[in-house]
């Protein structure tokens, strides 16, 4: 039997890692050896940075509710407090949206907080 050869399924390989090193500067797009570092970097960095996303969001609307609680005369956790106690429950993400969006509508909110924690 003929022996086979792997010239076929590296050149695939290669091909398949410099397709996604493309756009890269340099070696780094031309090279294999140089290109599967960058990629295989790039990969693990998406991947951290697709957690990371999640945190910086929930930074963001904590940030946002916290701005508006203050202009209705509250901090963020006693404004989160009193919506506990309140038995009101609406996530961040919505609360920072209203705080935006709806102005008076987060104010009804902290005012039903501010009278649960008084």
């Amino acid at each position: 039997m003929a022996r086979i050869k792997g010239g076929l399924n590296a050149k695939k390989k290669h091909n398949r890692v410099l397709k996604l090193a493309k756009g890269y500067r340099g070696a780094r797009s031309k090279q294999y050896r140089v290109a599967k570092q960058s990629v295989m970097r790039a990969l693990a960095s998406s991947y951290a940075g697709r957690k990371e996303r999640k945190r910086q969001f929930r930074q963001l609307w904590i940030a946002r509710i916290n701005a508006a609680a203050r202009l209705n005369g509250l901090s963020y956790s006693k404004f989160m407090y009193g919506l506990k106690l309140a038995e009101i429950d609406i996530n961040r993400k919505m609360l920072a949206e209203m705080a935006v969006n709806d102005a008076e509508g987060f104010k009804e909110l902290a005012e039903v907080a501010k009278s649960k924690i008084a």
